[in-house]
C-alpha cells in the first residue's frame, strides 16, 4: 500500500532536518546517506562568500564539495555553524518521487553572537529508494 500524504510528508521533513544536521555536526557519510548516488546539487554563485555557481553530480563530486567546505572552516563539526530549516512544503508526485520547497538559513558564530550568514530557498526533488526517501536533486536559491 502507498505511504499517504502525511506519512510522505513527515518522512521528507526528517530527511531535510538530518541533511541540515549532518551538514552540521555529521561525517561526510552520514551526510552523502540521505540522497540517492546520483543526486544533483545546483547552486548559484554566492553572494557572501563570492563562491561561484556549480552543478555537482554524484555522492564523489558532492563530498569533494562538503570536505573543501569543511576544509575551509565555512561548515561542518567544530565550525560552530548551524542550518536550520523552515516552512517545508510538500508535494507528492507519485508513490516514489516527491518534491519540496523549504526556507533556510546559515547562522556563523553559533557559541557567540549568531549570525545570519546566508537565507534563501531548497528546491529538492526526493525519490523512495528501497523503501527510503532520499534526496535527488537540490536547487538552491538566495534571498
Amino acid at each position: 500500500m502507498p505511504d499517504s500524504y502525511a506519512e510522505v510528508s513527515a518522512r521528507v521533513n526528517a530527511l531535510l532536518a538530518k541533511l541540515a544536521l549532518f551538514a552540521d555536526t555529521g561525517t561526510v557519510e552520514e551526510y552523502l546517506s540521505q540522497s540517492t548516488a546520483d543526486a544533483v546539487w545546483d547552486f548559484p554563485a554566492n553572494p557572501t562568500s563570492g563562491a561561484p555557481a556549480s552543478l555537482l553530480t554524484g555522492h564523489a563530486e558532492i563530498a569533494a564539495s562538503v570536505g573543501a567546505r569543511r576544509a575551509s572552516g565555512i561548515q561542518g563539526p567544530g565550525t560552530n555553524s548551524q542550518h536550520v530549516i523552515t516552512n517545508v512544503a510538500v508535494d507528492l508526485i507519485s508513490a516514489d518521487t516527491a518534491r519540496a520547497r523549504s526556507s533556510w538559513m546559515f547562522l556563523r558564530q553559533t557559541l557567540t553572537a549568531p549570525a545570519v550568514s546566508g537565507a534563501g530557498h531548497y528546491d529538492d526533488e526526493l525519490r523512495r529508494v528501497d523503501g527510503v526517501w532520499l534526496l535527488a536533486r537540490r536547487t538552491v536559491s538566495f534571498g
